[in-house]
């Protein structure tokens, strides 16, 4: 291993708290150092204090950052229409970067940052953790070993709610662009559930650390809740190589209503199912023989920031880096409708009928959630068909 890796976290709030903890907790941490905490509102960060008992500046920006210091890795976990910025900084400083996901706004900012990556020869990995889990990456090699033939099909669901506090976090949360008019697209597909549409996309590309390019997309999208975008999708996108993917998520279901994430893979020799939370990955060939991969939840979610710093040291490729990233971004402009064969509505976002929204309190806020939506996603899903709602 080489010398200690510095460490600059940009957003040490939300999701980027993760990662101060991973820094401070793990005994992988040992090998790292942070130099710096950038966020506008560091108070929010339950960490800060620990951080600061250590020493460690924060600054409210990465430009103040970077006028005082500079790190051997930067690890981006600011709102998505941020990405690109601070990616770009952090890469004309000379930083390696991990960027949570997803890689950015648009496929303009991501082929952006990639030209910038290029020019100043440093890595950017995108933080899709089940694309850093070791038993997807046996899993996807198996599948670019042949071992179950051609892909016909796949599909995944994810039912999830969200309160009105989710919506209310943030100014960008429900929103399409931002008051400086930057593209946002946040949603089910572009931020909780992005997750689960992108490992679709990961574990058809024709190689290790690429994914599956989107040619067509069918979307159906609805909103229960008062937003600009919407909290429920179910989409069909046609792969450049003609497979098939169905996508279906939302946040307007009841709390007894959850589907943790899963998914199914069609191949001309077996199906691979995944049932959620810590069911193994099931391959089932024609002829009964079954092989199982361990639950992708049992990977650290942080084992995409030691494969950072392992990477630095030149120690292993990074599966998940921007080119990876790019298809889900490509995914998300046709579901709104920009350019190329998307939804055929052109991103137009239906409001449930308000006698089928719901309103019940929780401890989190209000839940606004539709009657017989959960039932409806789930029998699409077993039956592997696009409906509206």
């Amino acid at each position: 291993m080489a010398d200690t890796v510095t460490v600059a976290l940009m957003g040490i709030g939300g999701y980027g708290e993760a990662y101060v903890s991973a820094l401070l907790d793990e005994n992988q941490g040992k090998r790292c150092r942070i130099v710096g905490a950038v966020d506008p509102e560091p108070s929010r960060s339950s960490r800060l204090a620990d951080l600061e008992r250590l020493g460690i500046p924060t600054y409210s920006s990465l430009d103040l950052f970077f006028r005082e210091s500079n790190a051997d890795l930067a690890v981006i976990s600011s709102p998505i229409q941020l990405h690109a910025e601070h990616v770009e900084e952090a890469l004309i400083h000379g930083c390696h970067v991990l960027v949570e996901k997803p890689a950015a706004a648009s496929t303009k900012d991501v082929d952006r940052m990639i030209a910038t990556r290029d020019r100043m020869e440093r890595f950017v990995a995108v933080g899709y953790q089940w694309s850093f889990a070791g038993s997807i990456l046996r899993l996807k090699n198996d599948i670019l070993g042949g071992m179950y033939g051609a892909p016909i099909r796949a599909k995944s669901i994810t039912l999830w709610p969200r309160t009105d506090s989710y919506y209310e976090r943030s100014e960008w949360a429900g929103r399409v662009h931002d008051t400086a008019g930057r593209p946002i697209l946040d949603s089910p597909a572009n931020n909780a559930m992005a997750h689960f549409l992108h490992n679709l996309l990961f574990l058809l590309g024709d190689s290790l650390d690429r994914a599956a390019e989107p040619k067509a997309v069918d979307a159906r999208l609805a909103r229960a809740n008062d937003i600009e975008t919407f909290d429920t999708i179910a989409a069909k996108v046609r792969t450049t190589n003609d497979v098939d993917l169905l996508f279906y998520a939302s946040h307007a279901i009841n709390d007894s209503e959850v589907v943790e994430p899963r998914f199914s893979l069609e191949f001309e020799d077996a199906v691979i199912e995944f049932h959620g939370e810590e069911h193994p990955m099931t391959a089932r060939f024609k002829d009964g023989l079954t092989i199982e991969y361990q639950s992708p939840n049992a990977s650290v979610h942080t084992r995409k920031l030691w494969a950072c710093v392992n990477a630095i040291a030149g120690d292993g490729p990074l599966p998940c880096v921007l080119e990876t990233a790019r298809p889900q971004v490509r995914c998300i402009e046709m579901i709104h409708g920009k350019g190329g064969k998307g939804n055929g509505e052109g991103g137009k976002v239906h409001d449930f009928p308000q006698e089928k929204v719901q309103v019940s309190d929780t401890p989190e806020g209000q839940l606004r959630w539709v009657k017989g939506l959960a039932e409806t996603l789930e029998g699409a899903y077993e039956r592997g068909e696009l409906r509206g709602y």
